[in-house]
């Protein structure tokens, strides 16, 4: 382990030479010194701060605009990314949030921000895990530790029509790193309607020696009766038409079992542990909001999937139909699998554009 990057309480009592820094708009580089150094006059919130000046609360947040890309920050390494907070404004999958590391072209995290942040309905709904935590007014918390040998970029893209707003901090430390440090990695994919008897992809094209930590699925429902027959399947190195890991059952995987049903209400129950949860259920109201809608994830932190070239991950969508036959499902699934790895990243699939991912 590397001097001051394991933030776990098994070593506060340790000292270290690694250095904290953090970025918002308020220090927009994280450099020492650098915070609430907003001339008034520059400042987004000048109005509210008039009577009080330079170094209250002036610039508190970004503006992004129409079709814009903002940085959030462009670190040099190494270091260690700890901890990000944000809360945006509306349409959360309008918010396209990269990451680049070690002057890479190609970004290692491609994702709406609302999916990133296992939020990727648009609505809000508490979620409590180790990785990531969803907290009170739509407010977003990643703990993935994110290292970086010679840099990090973080943008975010605004594709909505409007100017959007975004609260944001960035913890890091900077330390150096060991030579078998891998790099954290999130995409996001979307597929509506899923083709009759077709799989889901989570993920494929992976190239690289590394190890799979997590999945958010964002799945809608278009048939009515029970989803989650389907099961999970991880294709490692050289698996080619037979997955080496294979779950029993789409509730299985995320940890619950019999259709999340509470067997006394006779209706889903809400979930969310460090390691796995049913987050949100969202329901018909019996006119325009049709169908159900649920949020999953599933975090590989004790249990991560390792592999040495190549992984592709997929989920079957199933339900049950006449003469306990299994129906294949035509639904709304979007998803976003996190995993480590060593560098370069495989070019991901072209992001969807907006009509594509709005929420439908």
């Amino acid at each position: 382990m590397v001097d001051g990057l394991n933030n776990s309480l098994g070593n506060l009592w340790q000292l270290s030479d690694a250095k904290s820094r953090s970025i918002s708009s308020e220090n927009p580089t994280g450099r020492v010194g650098g915070g609430a150094k907003c001339e008034l006059e520059d400042g987004i919130a000048a109005g509210a701060a008039r009577d009080l000046g330079k170094g209250w609360k002036v610039n508190p947040y970004m503006a992004i605009g129409a079709n814009e890309t903002r940085i959030l920050a462009d670190i040099e390494g190494p270091g260690m990314i700890n901890h990000i907070w944000c809360t945006p404004g509306d349409n959360w999958r309008y918010y396209i949030l990269r990451i680049y590391w070690d002057n890479l072209e190609q970004p290692s995290v491609e994702c709406p921000l609302g999916d990133f942040f296992a939020s990727g309905w648009g609505t809000y709904a508490p979620l409590s895990s180790l990785a990531v935590c969803v907290n009170p007014g739509r407010s977003f918390n990643c703990y993935w530790q994110m290292p970086f040998g010679k840099r990090c970029k973080i943008t975010v893209e605004n594709i909505s029509d409007k100017v959007s707003s975004l609260y944001y901090q960035i913890d890091y430390s900077l330390a150096e790193l060991p030579a078998d440090t891998a790099y954290f990695h999130a995409q996001f994919r979307r597929v509506n309607t899923l083709p009759y008897k077709e799989v889901y992809t989570i993920i494929e094209g992976i190239k690289g020696k590394g190890h799979y930590v997590g999945t958010y699925m964002a799945w809608g429902v278009n048939n009515r009766g029970w989803w989650g027959e389907g099961e999970i399947k991880f294709y490692m190195d050289s698996d080619e038409e037979y997955p080496t890991i294979c779950g029993t059952g789409t509730e299985d995987y995320f940890c619950g079992s019999y259709n999340f049903e509470n067997r006394e209400t006779h209706r889903y129950e809400c979930f969310t542990t460090p390691y796995a949860g049913l987050s949100q259920v969202i329901e018909p109201d019996g006119v325009y909001q049709s169908q159900q809608r649920f949020g999953l994830y599933r975090w590989h932190i004790t249990d991560p999937i390792r592999f040495d070239e190549r992984l592709k991950v997929t989920m079957q969508a199933l339900g049950w139909r006449e003469g306990g036959r299994y129906l294949p499902l035509q639904d709304d699934i979007a998803s976003v699998a996190y995993w480590y790895q060593t560098l370069p990243t495989a070019p991901f699939p072209k992001l969807p554009d907006k009509d594509y991912l709005e929420i439908i």
